[in-house]
């Protein structure tokens, strides 16, 4: 071996929190120029080339893009985040809505002899009919 090996105890315990901060401050970065260039594609006010001009500023200089996109627009991504977030929230209650009104629940027997007493009472079918059709439904 002709390398120096590095033990466990060699590494000081500043050096952990700085590797930590450093890590997370990485992680931190990403997590911020992802949602940056999410933003732009999400954003309707912006045009093909403005879009264009953000991800170009974005990629060529990272972090003066992203903290100038930040400073320019930053207020405004909170609430294009809070109506997305809305808008998701209004489309699901009324998919809830209409597939509640729309359920296929079959009804129950006594529902189907009411219906079918109503039937007889208003003179559309026999006695015999209806005696036939409610065995039909109880069996």
């Amino acid at each position: 071996m002709s390398g120096s090996v590095t033990l466990a105890y060699d590494y000081p315990l500043l050096g952990v929190f700085w590797t930590t901060f450093v890590l997370f401050m990485w992680v931190l970065w990403f997590f911020l120029l992802f949602r940056v260039i999410g933003d732009v594609f999400r954003d309707d006010g912006l045009n093909g080339w403005a879009k264009a001009a953000w991800i170009i500023f974005v990629v060529v200089l990272p972090f003066i893009g992203v903290l100038v996109y930040v400073l320019a627009r930053g207020r405004g991504m909170g609430r294009r985040e809070v109506n997305r977030a809305q808008a998701q929230q209004e489309a699901f209650d009324n998919y809830v809505r209409r597939t509640a009104a729309t359920g296929t629940s079959r009804p129950s027997q006594a529902d189907e002899l009411a219906k079918l007493s109503r039937i007889r009472e208003r003179g559309d079918i026999s006695d015999d009919e209806f005696q036939r059709a409610k065995d039909r439904i109880l069996h």
